[in-house]
């Protein structure tokens, strides 16, 4: 029997994760089981940094991004004695079942904790939507629309003066984000470390876009497949258009989440619950199709969550 269930949210923080938070602390009561907020992720867990939960603890904050339990980076939690001292930690506290909300590395944590005895329920929560088993994770939604209100802004000065803008968006491995806001704000070229590219063809669609009078270009560039301050001067120097380049940074992970990443991470955070109730374990939600689904947690992490490749194609075509 499930009686007291703690919840964390780790790695980088993402909007939506919030509203998760409050749909994991409502059902739990709802359902008459006692939860704990974890602050900090795994390095609060070492340290012990617990706090009850109740109806008022996660008032006001479906809107808000970022996490109200803050997160952090634990390199220290890769240690096996530490994650067995994380473990106790936990029991000592009563808590038999924890909610992880963060991405693979969370999840890696999570399952040391599992070998440890302690039930797991993993919510894919980052911007980069780079978690396999799963076509949606919280606060990818948001990230997007940040970038596509940043093309929006941008193209309206590289129209007023016939320039090229480079456009660097997060994603080290994962070009998710480029992708869909590349195609949803018309990018000219989107450059993603899924795909190499050639920058005389992206070179030479800029200069065919001149010449028959456009007024501006816009390149996006997911972090991983370059520097965009460098991809920016070479552009200059091959095409002889006035460049400029901008990197959105750490904007991307701000902001008030989407009606899309409050939803889902709501049912997502109420289904965690319901499914550790059942004597679930080792398991993570996901979306398929546009369904909520459970997925194991070791598949999750053992596949590979690969570019839409057909709809980067068609991000190729409709940019001529």
């Amino acid at each position: 029997m499930v009686k007291h269930i703690g919840v964390l949210t780790s790695g980088g923080d993402a909007p939506g994760m919030n509203a998760c938070l409050r749909a994991v602390v409502r059902m739990a009561i709802y359902r008459g089981i006692q939860v704990s907020g974890i602050l900090r992720g795994y390095a609060g867990l070492l340290a012990g940094e617990m706090r009850a939960m109740d109806v008022g603890s996660v008032g006001d904050i479906i809107h808000r991004g970022g996490t109200v339990l803050r997160t952090a980076r634990c390199k220290e939690f890769f240690e096996p004695e530490n994650q067995a001292l994380a473990a106790g930690k936990l029991k000592d506290a009563g808590i038999d079942a924890l909610v992880v909300i963060g991405g693979d590395g969370s999840f890696r944590g999570a399952q040391a904790l599992m070998r440890h005895g302690i039930r797991i329920v993993g919510i894919p929560g980052t911007i980069d939507n780079d978690i396999p088993g799963t076509d949606y994770t919280i606060g990818f939604d948001t990230a997007v629309n940040t970038v596509l209100d940043a093309i929006n802004k941008i193209r309206d000065t590289a129209t007023s003066h016939d320039r090229t803008n480079v456009i660097e968006v997060m994603g080290r491995r994962a070009g998710h984000i480029a992708l869909l806001a590349g195609l949803g704000g018309g990018a000219e070229s989107i450059l993603v470390p899924e795909v190499p590219f050639d920058l005389d063809e992206v070179c030479a669609r800029l200069l065919r876009g001149h010449d028959r009078g456009k007024l501006h270009s816009i390149i996006l560039v997911a972090e991983g497949a370059g520097s965009a301050v460098e991809i920016g001067k070479r552009i200059e120097e091959k095409t002889g258009l006035e460049t400029r380049v901008t990197i959105l940074g750490h904007i991307q992970r701000g902001g008030n989440p989407t009606a899309t990443d409050r939803i889902w991470a709501s049912r997502m955070g109420a289904q965690a619950v319901e499914a550790l109730l059942r004597g679930q374990s080792n398991i993570m939600l996901g979306v398929r199709k546009g369904e909520l689904v459970e997925e194991n947690l070791d598949k999750a992490l053992t596949e590979r969550n690969g570019l839409d490749e057909p709809l980067y194609r068609l991000a190729g075509v409709l940019s001529i």
